[in-house]
């Protein structure tokens, strides 16, 4: 069922972006031709009776499109509908049509998010010890209850932190942690050459300690459809579970926090295409359909709740990642109709078609490096549930 749920959930974040340009492009008097799911070889085809456009499905789950009259400026048509055709439009109708796709994905992740913020107590992780391993390096000092006031200098607890800022803290204060690496190549069990120091707050007194971090491997997993547990990895850690604090927003906190969702992923999903330039680790991170379809569909085994937030982020990712100036995404082409408007006459199709290439080329390599990444973490068993 999980497997029935992902592709619906895939295939409504498809046509309804789809659907933003096809109303878009209605709205404004284009000609549209085909509104399709999924790419060719057509599967099926519908059209109603005397109507301009045909509904299809494609074979290739990789996507959808709108064919609009009039794409290529060299296309040949017929006179009558010429007028209605996209090159003959305004910059500003053609730029409304382009950008409707993505605003659609953008606008349905907000509201995805402000419904589940507005309706789901929500549980942060805070900067506070819930429990401390038995034998690890952090037995010995620490103890459930305690506020981590900081970890070598960086910030952690403070009076008036709110919940929704505690993973935050939580995080810079788990990357500090793993700052402190053993000597050489590290192997299961080495002690860090250098001791972490935390300030705590304990009933009501500040006490200072230094923990030497060891690397150890990171609890398993949990096992999805009974499968084999996925490939556990291995961290520098001091033997501590962060405490988790429950929060309510309302209607109104639930909107500003959606928001402040959004914002966080868009700057993270920025950043991430920025560094597949010059970062490895950037581009090994990178996930193609094939692993945004499986982590949707595990999640859909855990949680519905959970699913229907990772679809929310799929969303707001595909209509951000659409955006980017390039052809043939949406952005390349609100830029090259932008250039337009600048220039203030067309610019030549020789221009656009090599902009094209190139911009088709670095999709292209998007796309290998996810696919390549997505089999790498299917053969391995990591994050999909099998080995």
């Amino acid at each position: 069922m999980s497997y029935l749920l992902a592709f619906a959930g895939f295939a409504a974040l498809v046509i309804l972006h789809e659907f933003g340009h096809f109303v878009a492009a209605k709205a404004v008097g284009m000609r549209v031709e085909r509104f399709a799911l999924f790419f060719p070889p057509l599967i099926f085809r519908w059209r109603r009776k005397g109507s301009e456009t045909e509904y299809a499905i494609g074979a290739i789950p990789l996507g959808g499109y709108v064919k609009i009259t009039g794409m290529n400026p060299e296309e040949e048509m017929a006179a009558e509908v010429a007028p209605r055709a996209y090159f003959r439009q305004k910059v500003w109708k053609r730029i409304v049509v382009i950008a409707a796709g993505p605003i659609v994905n953008i606008v349905l992740a907000f509201l995805i998010l402000w419904g589940l913020y507005s309706f789901t107590t929500l549980v942060f992780t805070q900067p506070a010890v819930d429990k401390v391993t038995a034998g690890s390096p952090a037995a010995a000092v620490l103890e459930p209850g305690d506020r981590i006031v900081s970890v070598d200098g960086k910030p952690g607890f403070s009076p008036g932190l709110s919940p929704q800022d505690g993973p935050e803290r939580v995080a810079e204060l788990m990357s500090t942690i793993r700052t402190h690496t053993c000597e050489g190549k590290p192997k299961v069990g080495c002690r860090a050459e250098t001791p972490v120091r935390l300030e705590v707050l304990r009933g009501g007194r500040t006490l200072r300690f230094e923990i030497v971090p060891r690397y150890e491997l990171l609890p398993p997993a949990p096992k999805v459809d009974g499968q084999a547990t996925p490939k556990r990895e291995a961290r520098m850690l001091v033997g501590l579970t962060f405490a988790q604090e429950p929060a309510e927003f309302g209607v109104l906190g639930a909107a500003a926090y959606g928001a402040d969702t959004m914002w966080a992923v868009t700057t993270t999903t920025i950043g991430s295409i920025v560094k597949l330039v010059y970062d490895k680790q950037a581009r090994d991170q990178v996930s193609g359909v094939v692993g945004s379809y499986e982590a949707t569909r595990q999640s859909f085994e855990f949680d519905t709740k959970q699913a229907i937030y990772v679809l929310a982020l799929i969303s707001l990712s595909l209509g951000i990642i659409n955006l980017f100036p390039f052809l043939p995404l949406d952005g390349g082409h609100i830029f090259w109709a932008l250039a337009e408007k600048i220039r203030g006459r067309p610019i030549p199709f020789s221009i656009m078609e090599r902009a094209g290439i190139v911009g088709f080329m670095l999709v292209l390599v998007l796309f290998y490096i996810g696919l390549s990444n997505d089999i790498g973490r299917l053969s391995s068993g990591e994050g999909f549930g099998v080995r």
